[in-house]
């Protein structure tokens, strides 16, 4: 069975979850899990990211303002428990009422993630 992914963008526990015999998304640098994508086509910092519903084993930076391609956006960074190293950002708020559907979502960098259990990056 798997454990449900914590919707809770404060988690910060050093405790790390894992999805044994489940394919994962996981920190490219430290392969913590981070998990369950809701779309691929979504621009980053340094490229391609995914949208997230949520995430495991991961910590927030502090809330800013940030102006990003599709508006101005509340969010925060978002680093991995098992190395700090940063994997993306969290969506506080929304500006724009048509982009409200990002809010309390994780978008994380493609190039800061791994495919674990025999996955691959372009599936």
């Amino acid at each position: 069975m798997l454990p449900s992914s914590s919707n809770n963008p404060q988690q910060s526990s050093a405790v790390i979850q894992t999805y044994e015999g489940h394919p994962t998304y996981s920190c490219s640098k430290c392969s913590a899990v981070i998990d369950e994508v809701i779309s691929k086509s979504f621009s980053g910092r340094d490229g391609r990211g995914f949208l997230m519903q949520s995430a495991v084993n991961v910590k927030l930076g502090r809330r800013e303002e940030r102006s990003l391609l599709t508006g101005v956006h509340t969010v925060a960074d978002v680093f991995c428990i098992g190395c700090n190293d940063r994997l993306g950002w969290y969506y506080h708020k929304a500006a724009d009422p048509s982009q409200k559907y990002k809010e309390s979502k994780y978008l994380l960098e493609r190039e800061r993630l791994i495919k674990e259990n025999n996955w691959k990056l372009d599936e």
